[in-house]
């Protein structure tokens, strides 16, 4: 049965709702909305990090629901400071999944890169991850980190 009417917004519904679930349990949680946090706040301090180009296309190979989370109150003509160190990329984390201290940013941001590893290709995420630091690299799933070799 459809829930929206529409064939491509059902199918995204669906993905988003099998992200979130994976999510969930990577990140051993029953709480739909702290994996929804996690999922934005991390994508956002990716974003934040990555050339405008970059940021396209990633966000071209989400579902159309996470697509318009990693794009929401974007500005691609202001360049933020935000995620250009370690602590501006894990402070947002922190602050929105964090701060009851059931898990630390470092662990949100690798449950959150493993997902994106899992659904993004490999080229894509290769190409992502040669824009961070380092130190946000080393965050990304071994297997995802095949430009640090």
């Amino acid at each position: 049965m459809s829930v929206s009417g529409l064939e491509v917004l059902d199918t995204s519904i669906q993905k988003t709702n099998i992200w979130l679930k994976e999510l969930m349990e990577r990140l051993e949680t029953a709480d739909r909305h702290r994996a929804y946090m996690a999922l934005k706040v991390t994508l956002h301090a990716l974003r934040d990090r990555l050339s405008v180009e970059e940021a396209a296309q990633l966000g071209a190979q989400l579902p159309l629901i996470v697509r318009g989370l990693f794009y929401e109150g974007w500005r691609p003509t202001v360049r933020s400071d935000r995620a250009s160190s370690w602590e501006n990329f894990m402070k947002p984390v922190y602050l929105a999944v964090c701060q009851d201290g059931s898990c630390t940013p470092e662990e949100v941001v690798s449950a959150v890169f493993d997902l994106l590893s899992r659904h993004v290709t490999s080229g894509e995420i290769d190409d992502v991850i040669a824009q961070l630091p380092r130190d946000i690299r080393s965050l990304w799933p071994a297997q995802a980190r095949t430009i640090m070799r």
